[in-house]
């Protein structure tokens, strides 16, 4: 059976669709699309500040006078509150629909936060109570793992961000079925929980082309286009070969593929908005994919010639206390931090206009 991204939802019931943006323009054409989640992050958020500039400044200037204490950075989570409560009831219907299982919006915890489990756990289950049906981004990172458990045992939905590799997937999935498991011991409920765990496949091709490119290496440039999607495919296996409860996610679009070859999996496919039209528009055709393995003939040639593909496909390669210096790791937080600087300055111009 083969379909489109529009019927996608209809023939591959398991295989659904999200919106990586909580502009509520895209979101709305998203969900005509299929869409049944959606999510924001630091970028998404100051993306969505600055795409409607008015209404913001506006709310920016009522905030200050209701939070004369706060400073640039709180009135700025303030507005990223806001606008993702605005997305969560797009989603509404959804989450109905669904039993809690999609219809979520995503929130991202603050990267400034990640070397601190603790405050990580306290913001995510602050964010959880924002709406029903938001869901929280807590990074696969050292200190993130120790959230992400704890975070689950509280009742708040994660989905796992700042995540490449099959290590950091599979200890992330890990982490959300003990906090689960924590929960059920006690008699507390887990119905209607929906965690995820992303895999940014793009952010690992990305890293792997540096790799290459630094070290002179001689590969075929197109398989390099398959290696997250590689990690992805083996990560699903290993979460069902151990019974974890958490679906994967796939982000972080560099490639049509990164789509097309996860339909028919029981997955989350998170593609930009313009990535989403860019197919409809196409008319792409979608057979089930998920269950054909990605060439090992690609496989072998990056796993032979690349280092960092092997610790990222391996689900020994690295330890918990390695993913935070892993590069495409590494290279995100500091996108999300910078994100973060951005959002402070949007503030600061609104408040303390320059002469």
């Amino acid at each position: 059976m083969s379909t489109n991204l529009n019927s996608m939802v209809e023939a591959y019931p398991t295989t659904v669709l999200w919106n990586d943006s909580a502009d509520p323009v895209e979101l709305k054409q998203s969900i005509e699309y299929g869409a049944v989640g959606a999510t924001c992050n630091p970028v998404i958020a100051v993306t969505c500040v600055k795409a409607d500039l008015p209404r913001w400044s506006a709310r920016i200037k009522e905030l200050d006078a209701e939070m004369p204490e706060a400073t640039e950075s709180e009135i700025g989570w303030k507005v990223v509150e806001e606008l993702s409560i605005d997305a969560a009831r797009l989603l509404e219907p959804a989450f109905e629909r669904y039993a809690g299982r999609n219809g979520r919006l995503s929130m991202q915890t603050d990267p400034r936060l990640a070397r601190s489990a603790a405050k990580l756990v306290d913001q995510a289950e602050h964010f959880s109570g924002l709406a029903d049906n938001i869901i929280v981004k807590i990074p696969a990172t050292r200190r993130g793992i120790e959230a992400i458990e704890e975070a689950t045992y509280r009742g708040v939905s994660i989905n796992v961000t700042v995540s490449f590799t099959v290590p950091q997937a599979v200890a992330a999935g890990e982490a959300i079925e003990r906090g689960l498991r924590r929960r059920e011991a006690e008699g507390r409920s887990v119905e209607g929980m929906g965690p995820v765990v992303t895999i940014m496949c793009g952010r690992l091709d990305d890293w792997l082309k540096d790799c290459v490119k630094a070290d002179g290496t001689d590969i075929d440039p197109e398989h390099l286009e398959w290696a997250g999607i590689a990690a992805f495919k083996k990560a699903y296996g290993i979460f069902a070969e151990r019974g974890l409860r958490a679906r994967l996610l796939s982000a972080a679009f560099r490639n049509t593929k990164q789509l097309s070859e996860l339909v028919g999996g029981d997955v989350v496919i998170s593609p930009p908005f313009a990535w989403q039209q860019r197919i409809v528009d196409a008319g792409e055709e979608l057979p089930e994919r998920m269950s054909v393995p990605v060439d090992p003939a690609i496989v072998d040639e990056l796993y032979t010639k690349v280092p960092e593909f092997r610790r990222a496909y391996d689900v020994d390669g690295m330890t918990p206390e390695e993913f935070d210096t892993f590069g495409a790791t590494r290279k995100t937080l500091r996108q999300f931090l910078a994100a973060d600087e951005e959002l402070d300055q949007v503030v600061r111009d609104i408040l303390v206009p320059a002469p």
